[in-house]
């Protein structure tokens, strides 16, 4: 949902184990390293450890992307099973025909053995990876072992890899399985990020993903390594959270406040800020320290007031007296409803809800359409040709998208928002106008105006809007395309750029305009892919905003555009 608005190209924190995304840290780096060297060089068994979340499955696929020529993987993601359905597993994985030998762990083994012997003699290294080895039952361990026996005079013929959560550790630190252990040339845990190494790892994945500008601030960066403790699991999540939480309230910038909601969200209760608990402790400490000194210091006057107290109360003769809350005086206690009381009332705005049943009458399809075409000087007939059919006759296009207020503005053209209030209710009110903080709808004849904050619990992001293309042919441009279309794009991008029109514009489709499209899509956080889709060339043509074309907002380069070309400025709804 958020890509567009912040200029992205895909995800950059899916929890899916792409190696493009990899973050090699020191220890993630030196991990992968010998994991390399051991499919090149060694021989027996390797064990990669680390906790859940902190990169094993990621690094094993980079791995992978970095496999030798020679070199040929077997991989077991799900170990859970007996001897003879680990070895059948493994020669299925190895291309073995092994359906004969099913059941049958001396055929199994034979029918492997040939296979590495064959693969050793052509010069090919056999490496067995085995995922979450800490779930390997005891019996299967012990045939894992007996597989390192497969070996020639100078090399073994099937190198090993087990990879686990620390419980592996435990599991091979038992005495039954110390032939095992002995057997193992390297071992290697996978830490959690450092502070930095978060910071870093964040930035990385935004980058891969097609960022240009930094997106979670220094402070929101720090809440990030506390949340999550730099597992980077869990740091995929929280950023995802906090990256549509941003998107939602149309924040160019990520704040450790929508951190610590993210993080909220994924723990399911809520995160205090890091300054607090040491907070809570120093004022902690400053109370019992004053609290001791005051009660040392007043010990004469509790005496005293003790002894008032025990004084019988005198009202006045006919005098009602209302209690007294222990502690505090007659006067005290009757200030808040005096105050109350002198407080003016102060008469609420009608809410978005009551407005809507107002206008129940005026809320329809054909009510808003009728208003929407109005504003663009043309016609609509109820009970014909859908809206969009007959808009494209009179050469409007309709762009009916489910998005954010970030895209209405980008695009800044007035749109049939579809509401929908708490009892179920479905309305279409005609977004007129903009401002900070603030929205115009237009309900038939009569308008209001709301806030952003109250239309978002109503608005799920479905909108219509219409508006004129440049040429009559629409439809998406992309690198090789040429056509009347694509000078067209090429003009309009020279305008926006600022640059002065050329006598001759060609119509190819190349890559300098591809790169153009690209920087348009950017400023405009739209998806970056260099095609020149309808999206893009709505925001194109609201960015150059053509003559008497209606507006939410008045923008500075649509004004000059006009003003170069010695034409009236664009409409303004009101």
């Amino acid at each position: 949902m958020y890509l567009a608005f912040f200029g992205l190209a895909e995800k950059p924190f899916a929890i899916t184990p792409d190696p493009r995304y990899l973050y090699l840290s020191a220890r993630h780096a030196d991990a992968l390293a010998h994991l390399v060297y051991g499919i090149n060089e060694a021989g027996g068994f390797i064990q990669l450890t680390g906790e859940v979340g902190t990169g094993k499955t990621t690094t094993i696929r980079s791995l992978l992307a970095r496999t030798p020529k020679n070199a040929e993987i077997a991989l077991i993601l799900n170990p859970s099973m007996g001897p003879s359905e680990f070895l059948q597993t493994l020669c299925e994985e190895l291309g073995l025909g092994a359906t004969d030998a099913s059941g049958n762990t001396k055929e199994l083994i034979d029918l492997l053995n040939r296979y590495l012997l064959r693969a050793h003699a052509e010069g090919r290294r056999i490496v067995l990876i085995v995922d979450e080895a800490q779930n390997l039952a005891r019996d299967v361990l012990e045939q894992v072992r007996l597989l390192t026996n497969l070996e020639t005079e100078t090399a073994k013929l099937l190198q090993i890899i087990l990879i686990g959560q620390p419980e592996l550790r435990a599991l091979l630190e038992r005495p039954d399985l110390r032939q095992l252990a002995q057997r193992i040339t390297g071992r290697y845990h996978l830490d959690p990020l450092a502070r930095d190494e978060t910071a870093a790892y964040i930035r990385h994945r935004l980058r891969v993903a097609g960022a240009t500008a930094d997106i979670f601030t220094p402070s929101a960066l720090r809440e990030a390594y506390r949340i999550s403790g730099g597992v980077p699991r869990v740091i995929n999540i929280i950023c995802d959270r906090a990256l549509l939480g941003a998107y939602t309230e149309e924040r160019r910038e990520v704040p450790a406040e929508l951190m610590r909601r993210a993080g909220a969200e994924v723990f399911g209760h809520r995160l205090a800020p890091a300054w607090m608990p040491a907070a809570v402790a120093a004022l902690t400490l400053l109370i019992v320290g004053a609290s001791a000194a005051l009660l040392w210091r007043l010990t004469p006057v509790r005496t005293a007031i003790a002894q008032l107290h025990a004084l019988p109360a005198r009202p006045a003769a006919g005098a009602t007296v209302a209690p007294t809350p222990a502690g505090l005086p007659a006067s005290a206690a009757s200030a808040p409803a005096t105050a109350a009381a002198a407080k003016p009332a102060t008469a609420a705005a009608p809410a978005l809800s009551a407005l809507l049943a107002a206008q129940r009458a005026q809320t329809g399809t054909d009510a808003a359409f009728a208003q929407l075409f109005s504003i663009w000087r043309a016609s609509y007939q109820p009970g014909r040709l859908d809206a969009c059919t007959q808009a494209a006759t009179q050469g409007l296009r309709c762009l009916s998208e489910r998005g954010s207020f970030a895209q209405l503005r980008q695009f800044n053209r007035p749109a049939i928002l579809s509401l929908s209030d708490e009892a179920g209710m479905s309305y279409q009110a005609l977004l007129t106008g903009f401002e900070d903080d603030t929205a115009r709808l237009q309900f038939g004849t009569a308008s209001a105006t709301v806030g952003i904050a109250e239309l978002a619990r109503y608005w799920l992001g479905d909108f219509v809007l219409l508006w004129r293309p440049p040429t009559k042919d629409v439809k998406d441009l992309a690198a090789g395309m040429r056509g009347p279309q694509v000078r067209n794009l090429r003009e309009r991008l020279q305008r926006w750029r600022g640059e002065a029109a050329q006598a001759a514009v060609g119509d190819e489709f190349d890559a300098a305009l591809m790169e153009q499209v690209a920087e348009f899509q950017r400023s405009a956080h739209l998806a970056v892919d260099g095609v020149a889709g309808i999206e893009t060339q709505v925001a194109l043509d609201a960015a150059l905003a053509a003559p008497d074309t209606p507006l939410l907002r008045h923008t500075a380069v649509a004004s000059a555009a006009a003003q170069a070309q010695h034409l009236p400025g664009p409409t303004e709804i009101r």
